[in-house]
């Protein structure tokens, strides 16, 4: 997609999030980085790297409750420790979190703003599993949850799309919205895995009922299981919703590659998946799609994920690739 605008978004200091001996490791901001400027630079796009702001505390407040971040400040400023056998926080941890919030709302208003097409929040810790009061499987902030309500407060959407990859059902970002009639979060997972929610017949709650939108995968699926849930389940439903934008947990531990879990996609299944997403996009009257990453442990696989999934995205929103 010649002329498109790609952006990147992350910093360095979250990197001083530093769980000991853990897959979550920063080396993975790095791989995922190389994959985006491999798509943008094959695409001819250009690929911008603006600053990132950390994630002030009227954005947090939407969706943490202020002791609640006290409680993690509190803990960070005592030398940090583990919250669960998963979830780490350290001195630097934070910072790390409010960055990451803070990129992943910068990425989703660039594209409501029309700034760019596509924009990848390249951050950690990952977000989806944390909810309103509780940090859990590696997520201390739910990154997409603050830049949903952070469009909402901008006025730039109320209509709201969140896609989930991740090979871990997101229970935290459901749990948020799970009564928000104009929330749609649809999702394909591993099952059974951590953290063990996300049943086909899990679809909201109160006025969300029908909103949420879950495919879980058995062990072993690859490529025509992961495309075929999205293609004819999840994608018409997001669809049929009318978005007025789409943000994406973008983990990459459904990868065959991929240490902690059993799925077994590749880079074509993320390129068809996102080249989809794409065509709705643009379908829709949106000018793009927003990215923040949640898992994916293998660095090799990372990279190229990433890049699959940018090329897929510019594609499908260029119209340019029509399968």
């Amino acid at each position: 997609m010649a002329g498109a605008r790609v952006l990147l978004l992350s910093d360095p200091a979250m990197a001083g999030h530093r769980p000991p001996g853990h897959p979550e490791r920063p080396e993975r901001v790095e791989a995922v980085a190389s994959g985006i400027t491999d798509a943008a630079a094959s695409a001819g796009a250009s690929l911008d790297r603006p600053p990132v702001q950390p994630a002030d505390a009227v954005d947090l407040e939407r969706i943490h409750p202020a002791p609640y971040l006290a409680l993690l400040d509190d803990a960070a400023s005592h030398g940090g420790g583990w919250i669960d056998a998963d979830t780490h926080i350290g001195p630097d941890s934070m910072v790390a979190a409010r960055l990451a919030a803070g990129a992943t709302i910068e990425a989703s208003v660039a594209v409501a703003a029309g700034e760019a097409e596509v924009t990848f929040a390249v951050v950690r810790p990952p977000g989806h599993h944390a909810r309103r009061e509780r940090a859990a499987g590696f997520c201390l902030l739910n990154n997409v949850a603050v830049a949903a309500m952070a469009l909402r407060g901008a006025g730039l959407a109320q209509r709201i799309a969140i896609l989930d990859w991740d090979v871990h059902h997101g229970d935290g970002t459901q749990a948020i919205f799970d009564a928000d009639p104009d929330l749609c979060y649809a999702s394909t997972h591993q099952m059974p895995l951590y953290p063990g929610t996300g049943d086909a017949a899990d679809r909201g709650a109160g006025p969300g009922l029908g909103s949420k939108h879950n495919a879980p995968l058995p062990p072993g699926s690859g490529d025509a299981a992961f495309t075929d849930a999205w293609m004819t389940r999840l994608l018409p439903a997001v669809e049929a919703f009318g978005p007025e934008a789409i943000l994406i947990s973008a983990g990459y531990d459904a990868h065959r590659l991929d240490p902690l879990a059993e799925l077994e996609v590749t880079e074509a299944g993320y390129r068809s998946v996102a080249a989809a997403i794409g065509r709705i996009a643009r379908a829709g009257g949106l000018q793009g799609v927003s990215l923040t990453l949640e898992g994916g442990y293998d660095l090799g696989a990372l990279r190229a994920s990433a890049a699959a999934t940018v090329a897929g995205l510019l594609a499908g929103l260029s119209g340019s690739e029509a399968g």
